[in-house]
């Protein structure tokens, strides 16, 4: 018998829904659940009608971190089957297996398509790291987003080491984790990790208008090459390396469909039904980040 996900997937109109679905367990990360994440990320990114996704969890939190019965994977513990396909899977690093966190983060990263993070109740841990690497991220008033891994014992992890400080300054990413305090959604927005704040009610609607708006007023070719810029140029060594991306862009662009469409419809005072599609026209120039190889 199969096992239900715990990763429910939806799609409507261009806009696909990722949501964490192990409400009884506070959708509290497992090897099965990180596994089922990629998954769906790479379905929306390969489905040329989702422009964008919205990240979610089900039930009163958004994620509470690790899962403490299925545990800690190390040296003296016997490899469970999870474990082990797990590791076939993504591989290792250095000789030891990915952190499973960091494997969702990094794929998420990659993302050629915007994730709007709707962050419900509580986001700790791994829930919290699992956020960083979203484009858009909208809190409820009841949310409260910890990075606790010093309170369990553990180090900084998710690749949260280099997402956080990024997101919100070297100076509050150190006093979050150093303490692993639980900030509550006023200090998360204020802290820049997030845009607004919106009642809990209000929510999914919030970020299903953000979503919206991108997948139906934006060309999908010009937000994948956007977001890759403003991700992968926090790496770059001059502004040069920009330059040199939006150059190409510039002058191929507009003789493809979806330039003279956004003028014409700007013009004509109506909505865009631009024509390319990501990934089918992505452009062999786009930044593709992160790159393994170049890490």
């Amino acid at each position: 018998m199969t096992a239900d996900p715990v990763v429910d997937y939806q799609v409507e109109g261009r806009v696909a829904t990722i949501a964490l679905d192990r409400p009884a367990q506070g959708n509290a990360m497992t090897l099965r659940l990180c596994t089922e994440l990629v998954d769906a990320i790479d379905r929306a990114e390969t489905d040329d009608e989702v422009a964008v996704v919205v990240l979610t969890g089900k039930g009163r939190n958004f994620c509470v971190g690790a899962d403490l019965d299925e545990g800690f994977h190390h040296g003296d513990r016997e490899p469970s089957p999870e474990h082990a396909a797990f590791v076939e899977r993504f591989g290792d690093l250095d000789g030891v297996p990915r952190d499973a966190g960091g494997v969702v983060t990094l794929r998420m990263a990659a993302m050629l398509k915007p994730v709007v993070a709707a962050v419900n109740g509580a986001a700790v841990g791994g829930g919290a790291s699992m956020i960083l690497p979203a484009d858009i991220r909208v809190v409820g008033e009841s949310t409260r987003v910890g990075f606790v891994y010093t309170r369990r014992g553990m180090l900084i992890e998710s690749a949260a080491s280099w997402f956080l400080p990024r997101l919100v300054g070297t100076a509050r990413a150190t006093e979050w984790v150093l303490t692993g305090r639980l900030l509550p959604a006023g200090e998360v927005v204020s802290g820049g990790l997030a845009g607004r704040v919106v009642p809990d009610s209000d929510l999914l609607d919030a970020a299903y208008a953000i979503a919206t708006e991108i997948a139906e007023r934006a060309s999908t070719v010009g937000i994948s090459l956007s977001k890759q810029l403003l991700w992968s140029m926090w790496a770059a060594s001059s502004p040069w390396e920009a330059h040199r991306i939006e150059s190409r862009g510039v002058y191929e662009l507009p003789g493809l469909g979806d330039v003279g469409e956004g003028v014409a419809a700007f013009l004509e005072k109506r909505d865009p039904a631009f024509p390319l599609r990501v990934p089918r026209d992505y452009p062999a120039y786009g930044p593709r980040w992160p790159d393994p190889a170049g890490s």
